[in-house]
């Protein structure tokens, strides 16, 4: 289907056939009929942790953005500074509103340069704002010379993640892999096929995600499954993607990261890069939040652990002394603590890991939670 469908309209990725064959629960996400889970998410969430894992994310959002001015462009549209990122690098960013509230967090790949000589960048962003998106950076572009183009039709993106997916890829490419570093991308081939080899991922394990063309899918796919039947690679769905980034202390949009907040509330005022040449969409905003901040800390992200058994979820309430603190953003057990866990956003005075007296509102009882350092979980290198 093409990315002009009404949102009424449930598209499917080129790996849909795959995902049914394999039993996989199925579930509306942004518009997309995706995997939830293949069997057990908490057994899909551990071979990541220890083994492999193979992802379908072909509902995220990539935009192209080529031309003579497109690094311009770019670092007028979004807070960071991609005229610095080199080409074969990736850089996390941010594109807010002109009152600094956050449209969404991407994460923008830039390529080699066309035969023209033009700098050529994809841009990734989440599958619930790609028109947002698409339609900012649209609008964004009027009077530089670059081109915005809606490419979520041209990709397809599978993720192989986890402490054996390096050897899992090796198996298939001939590309230096140990040459890519994190937050990087080069164009290779994978099984056969053409693909930009990016080293990033939403899990906090090392991995790589792999952008081909949709036609290509199904066959990469099989020769990854393939290259992993020795090393316990299993597919997985979105519920374990979920609990892997909540671990690993990442964002998800909608959670921790909204409009009603800038990258200051949120804290990840780093993103954003004053010093960068000319005027950027949402500047003098963030200046403003930038020192609000700074003289009065907003609520901070923090990690809450359950020292019993009930889960948080988004919008509990974070309660001590009888006085309501915070909210919780996202919460679920977790496989690898053993614990229900939460990000929150909580009042600095309550902020501080080992805070005692913090609890979470769950249908009326206060149960105890300690509050900790993000992330969670830290992969040991």
């Amino acid at each position: 289907m093409s990315s002009t469908d009404p949102d009424s309209v449930q598209r499917h990725t080129a790996l849909d056939a795959v995902h049914r064959a394999l039993g996989a629960t199925m579930t509306d996400f942004a518009g997309w009929d995706m995997p939830l889970r293949y069997g057990s998410e908490r057994d899909e969430h551990q071979a990541v942790r220890t083994r492999a894992g193979l992802f379908d994310l072909s509902h995220m959002g990539e935009i192209t953005v080529t031309g003579p001015q497109a690094a311009a462009l770019l670092d007028f549209a979004l807070v960071g500074n991609i005229g610095a990122v080199k080409p074969g690098r990736a850089r996390y960013t941010m594109i807010c509103r002109a009152d600094g509230g956050i449209l969404d967090d991407l994460i923008v790949y830039r390529l080699a340069e066309t035969e023209a000589g033009s700098a050529q960048y994809l841009v990734v962003a989440n599958a619930s704002n790609a028109q947002v998106v698409l339609d900012a950076l649209v609008e964004r572009s009027a009077g530089f010379d670059a081109e915005v183009r809606d490419d979520r039709d041209a990709y397809a993106l599978i993720a192989v993640q986890g402490p054996e997916s390096p050897g899992i890829l090796a198996a298939v490419t001939d590309a230096d892999l140990d040459g890519l570093k994190y937050y990087a991308g080069l164009p290779g081939t994978v099984a056969g096929v053409p693909a930009l080899i990016a080293r990033t991922g939403y899990t906090g394990e090392d991995g790589f995600e792999l952008f081909v063309r949709p036609e290509h899918a199904v066959e990469l796919w099989q020769a990854l499954t393939k290259a992993g039947e020795g090393v316990g690679l299993v597919p997985c769905g979105l519920s374990c993607r979920d609990t892997l980034r909540l671990e690993a202390g990442m964002p998800l949009y909608g959670h921790e990261l909204s409009t009603s907040l800038t990258p200051f509330d949120a804290g990840l005022g780093r993103v954003v890069k004053f010093d960068k040449d000319g005027d950027f969409v949402g500047r003098t905003a963030l200046e403003a939040a930038a020192d609000r901040a700074a003289a009065l800390p907003p609520r901070v992200l923090v990690g809450l652990v359950a020292e019993g058994r009930r889960v948080p979820r988004a919008g509990y309430a974070v309660v001590a002394g009888g006085e309501v603190i915070g909210e919780v953003t996202s919460g679920a057990p977790s496989p690898t603590l053993g614990k229900p866990i939460a990000m929150a956003y909580v009042d600095a005075a309550h902020a501080a890991p080992g805070t005692a007296g913090v609890g979470v509102d769950i249908r009326g009882s206060h149960e105890p939670y300690e509050v900790v350092a993000l992330p969670f979980y830290k992969r040991r290198k």
